[in-house]
């Protein structure tokens, strides 16, 4: 379906607008919710991962599930969230189809936007690194995506005592492992 409005005005739009439009079937304004929320989807495949390749193909596979299930979506506001659990599903299909390894390499393209530096984000994604992977998930879908605790039991299917249990022991791992740095 051809856009209702040009690239430029679809850059321009509110979200609820761009949203509305992609779940009628227009190819720009999903390609515009993309081009929006690729760095957000790749920035928690890669906290996960920590492998460029992977994430981005992972990130992919979460715009491909969102573009052929996007009419199920009832409201334009519920967009986030949807999202968010399809990141999260993602996520957990790749973790039982396969044994990840982390690697040590650094991912320049995740250090646009942040208030870290460089040195910082490495420090912090080797310690994230150091996590068990369901305890890593939820620290960053508590700290890096902003979610609940309930929030975060309806994403990954745990419950919330896990939830909160992983939280507060991988919270507590990475302030001992990145105590040297003010403010943690």
């Amino acid at each position: 379906m051809p856009s209702r409005l040009s690239a430029a005005e679809l850059r321009a739009a509110a979200d609820a607008l761009v949203i509305a439009l992609a779940c009628a079937g227009d190819e720009q304004a999903f390609t515009e919710i993309v081009r929006r929320r690729h760095a957000r989807v790749r920035r928690f495949m890669y906290r996960q991962c920590r492998q460029s390749a992977l994430c981005d193909d992972l990130a992919q596979q979460v715009f491909l599930t969102a573009w052929r299930s996007l009419r199920q979506l009832r409201t334009a506001a519920a967009f986030d969230g949807w999202l968010g659990r399809i990141m999260v599903t993602t996520w957990l299909e790749e973790l039982r189809r396969q044994k990840l390894r982390f690697v040590d390499a650094p991912d320049a393209e995740l250090d646009a936007g942040h208030t870290e530096t460089p040195g910082e984000r490495l420090d912090l994604d080797g310690a994230l690194a150091t996590l068990p992977a369901q305890v890593r998930l939820c620290v960053v879908l508590a700290y890096d995506e902003g979610l609940s605790h309930p929030e975060i039991a309806a994403h990954t299917g745990l419950p919330i005592g896990t939830v909160k249990s992983h939280i507060s022991r991988g919270g507590a791992r990475l302030r001992a492992v990145l105590g040297e740095y003010e403010g943690v």
